[in-house]
């Protein structure tokens, strides 16, 4: 549908209308949500040679060594001894030797990288192998049930659980108990998480945290340091600055597959959609254009944001913004709050989309 609108102080500009967030309400069958337990778009063509490690850090070249034979050692038969799930009979026998690893390190030195490169490198068909966040993972359970989510995923040969959060009691005894299941079906995992903003200089603290909140699995995880600076700031120019609404709502116009939204009434929508169906949200979006970004005014709607950040990013949906900088959205409060690893998370996701979606500017 091709429309005009004038915007204040040019002339009118006829092209095709934008799409608007705020009108679409997606449903997802659970069958999709198990189907798209994949690496996101952005993680297709990654893999451990194309990961480049920063030559200050020798931790980070280790991490591809270890994680390539731990893809290695997955091939051949099923962990539990059985390239088929057990219907009947005696339950497999959890292996005693650690069937798991934990990325630990902090923001943007390549976790994410290297999980999906192990989800790629290990030798085992995509529907025996399964991909996702930890907020992916919990909505799973919330669409299928916890008994048919163990039935679901105990035939896989692999588990990769990027961004396990350790901030919600509830869904980590959760997790926690999905996953002890799962081991015990001979289920290799993987995950990784990101040591708090607040704790960068002390040491293993993201590990230890992780390795205390699981308990019985502790054994089943071997701890892998990656250390390194967020490489969304090597070397790169500062994020831009935000535009003005005018110059958001014409590139909007300008850009085919393009949203438009004023931001107070996209983050009121988001809280009418389950956060499993925000990747459904920007099914087919080249470009999310927000015109009025302001505080985010409290905590359940900055969660809901982050899950959104986290899909845009995943999905390389750049971001064109007028009004507040990404990096004035979240409160102090929030930010020195106990999820200020997710605020973190999305104020460094949101930056370097903001980055990608400068080249709107000069359509």
């Amino acid at each position: 549908m091709s429309s005009s609108t004038a915007v204040p102080g040019q002339s009118p500009i006829a092209e095709t209308a934008p799409l608007s967030l705020c009108a679409l309400e997606p449903r997802v069958p659970a069958d999709r949500l198990v189907a798209e337990m994949v690496p996101p778009p952005r993680f297709d063509s990654v893999r451990f040679d194309t990961y480049v490690p920063d030559p200050d850090q020798p931790s980070q070249t280790a991490a591809v060594g270890v994680l390539s034979d731990f893809a290695a050692g997955l091939g051949g038969a099923h962990a539990s001894g059985s390239g088929k799930r057990k219907w009947f009979g005696k339950k497999p026998t959890a292996p005693s030797a650690p069937l798991g690893v934990y990325l630990d390190g902090g923001y943007g030195v390549g976790k994410t990288h290297l999980l999906a490169s192990l989800w790629h490198a290990t030798p085992a068909a995509p529907s025996l192998k399964a991909f996702g966040t930890f907020v992916e993972l919990t909505n799973l359970v919330g669409a299928l049930g916890f008994q048919e989510t163990v039935r679901t995923l105990s035939g896989h040969r692999l588990l990769c659980i990027d961004e396990f959060e350790l901030d919600d009691p509830g869904d980590t005894v959760l997790v926690s108990s999905l996953l002890s299941r799962l081991v015990e079906a001979g289920v290799a995992l993987a995950a990784t998480s990101n040591t708090l903003p607040g704790k960068l200089g002390e040491g293993r603290f993201a590990a230890a945290d992780f390795l205390r909140e699981i308990q019985g699995l502790s054994a089943h995880f071997r701890p892998l340091r990656i250390d390194g600076e967020d490489y969304r700031h090597r070397g790169l120019p500062e994020a831009p600055a935000p535009y003005s609404d005018e110059q958001v709502t014409r590139a909007a116009y300008a850009t085919e597959g393009a949203s438009l939204d004023d931001f107070p009434s996209l983050l009121d929508h988001l809280a009418r959609v389950h956060p499993s169906r925000y990747g459904a949200l920007t099914d087919g979006l080249r470009a999310v254009c927000l015109t009025e970004v302001q505080p985010v005014p409290d905590q359940s709607t900055a969660l809901r944001l982050v899950v959104l950040a986290d899909r845009l990013y995943d999905r390389e949906v750049p971001v064109l913004a007028s009004g507040l900088p990404f990096d004035r959205l979240f409160s102090e409060e929030m930010l020195n709050g106990g999820y200020r690893k997710k605020y973190f998370r999305a104020i460094s996701r949101l930056t370097a989309l903001a980055r990608d979606a400068k080249g709107l500017m000069a359509q």
